[in-house]
């Protein structure tokens, strides 16, 4: 990638992009921000007029120390927080304006961090630009639609709709610690540059159904990327490439980014692969919280399409007593304070309700809140892909809410 300046820090060694699943800390601080540099990827060029994000008054900024959650009779203070989930970055924005940013681990305000699954969120969001223009029909498409070859196989019967709620029924192994997953042979796919496309169209094509479309919820990247590839055949260009021309250069992006490319030019990957600065994943966020409006107020979605997210998915494995309202739709998250949670502050009624989670493994995180104008920024890299958190209420979530709280109370005083 040509830039100037260039994203910094720019590390000499680079880990073994093989391993991504098995790095230790410090392999995993340098491959998070080198991604673009380890794998091959698809230009997101920036371009016009920068959004700007300005600094709240004093008043608005965020007192690390005053701000913690209680679980168990236990009191964890922000800073701590930090220090558990290994925060590597953190952006919170409140009414489009900058109230707390940080950076740790050699991060830089241009240091590009790789996205993992929060890619699926943009995904999902070009679809619905992509429905807008009528550059796909609808998400009752078939997938057979635009991938004839799909015919007789497992994927015949799924729609659009199956393959962004995560229900198709396919029958997909997600275990990131797993080594002989599906999830870790498409991360195998990621090594051999030369064929990635080809490897997972292998892996991906003849999968085999275990479910009816729409009855069970089953997180599978695999369909993830089939999403992103049906998209790039309907627009007729790579993921990055669209973004950039959709929402990177009209909304007002500051730095370029990279989307990981299966084929260089041609496909990038559906289930993850962005590449950007902290702040741009948070403009990002401010355009979600917006409405997905630009900032001349052209709307990009479909009407009800950030409605249509934040209704949760109720099929099998969605809902539970922790979830009564379900936890995914759209490729969005709903990671609420669970239900049934006890013995925690702030409570599950606190948590601001219609927030929207992009959710990738190692602890990154983008979460909009539309209703009080909120919009939070994690990179992390958690031990575990996906840790265990023994039946406990989500700390995130308990967290944002802390701040959500925080901030609302800081709102009334100004008044």
């Amino acid at each position: 990638m040509r830039c100037w300046p260039c994203p910094q820090p720019i590390n000499k060694f680079l880990p073994d992009v093989s391993k991504m699943l098995l790095w230790g800390d410090q392999a995993r601080i340098i491959g998070q921000r080198n991604s673009y540099r380890n794998n091959p990827g698809t230009p997101i060029p920036a371009g016009g007029k920068v959004f700007a994000l300005p600094e709240a008054p004093a008043a608005m900024h965020l007192n690390l120390w005053d701000i913690s959650y209680t679980r168990d009779g236990r009191k964890v203070s922000l800073p701590e927080f930090q220090k558990e989930q290994n925060v590597q970055g953190m952006l919170v924005i409140k009414e489009g304006k900058i109230v707390y940013e940080h950076y740790a681990g050699g991060n830089t305000p241009t240091s590009l961090w790789s996205s993992h699954s929060v890619g699926k969120s943009f995904v999902s969001t070009l679809v619905g630009i992509a429905i807008k223009e009528g550059k796909i029909g609808s998400l009752d498409d078939a997938v057979t639609t635009y991938l004839p070859k799909l015919k007789g196989t497992g994927w015949d019967g799924v729609k659009l709709r199956n393959l962004i709620n995560m229900d198709s029924g396919i029958d997909w192994n997600e275990d990131y610690a797993n080594p002989k997953s599906d999830f870790s042979k498409l991360i195998q796919c990621q090594a051999h540059i030369a064929t990635t496309y080809t490897c997972a169209q292998n892996l991906i094509y003849p999968l085999k159904r275990k479910h009816a479309p729409g009855e069970v919820f089953s997180y599978t990247s695999g369909g993830a990327w089939l999403l992103g590839d049906i998209l790039e055949r309907a627009v007729g260009m790579p993921i990055g490439s669209y973004l950039s021309a959709k929402i990177w250069k009209p909304f007002g992006m500051e730095h370029p980014g990279i989307w990981h490319a299966y084929q260089t030019g041609k496909h990038d990957v559906g289930a993850h692969g962005l590449n950007a600065t902290l702040k741009d994943w948070g403009r990002f966020g401010l355009f979600i919280q917006g409405g997905g409006k630009l900032p001349d107020g052209t709307s990009l979605l479909p009407d009800n399409w950030l409605k249509d997210a934040a209704t949760w998915s109720k099929a099998k494995g969605s809902v539970s007593p922790a979830y009564p309202d379900g936890i995914y739709s759209h490729e969005w998250w709903n990671m609420q304070i669970p239900a049934n949670a006890t013995n925690i502050s702030p409570g599950a009624d606190e948590y601001p309700k219609g927030s929207l989670w992009a959710v990738g493994i190692f602890g990154q995180i983008i979460i909009i809140n539309p209703r009080d104008k909120l919009v939070y920024v994690q990179w992390s890299t958690w031990p575990e892909a996906e840790p265990k958190f023994d039946g406990k209420p989500e700390n995130l979530a308990l967290m944002f809410t802390a701040i959500n709280n925080k901030l609302r109370e800081k709102a009334g005083a100004a008044q």
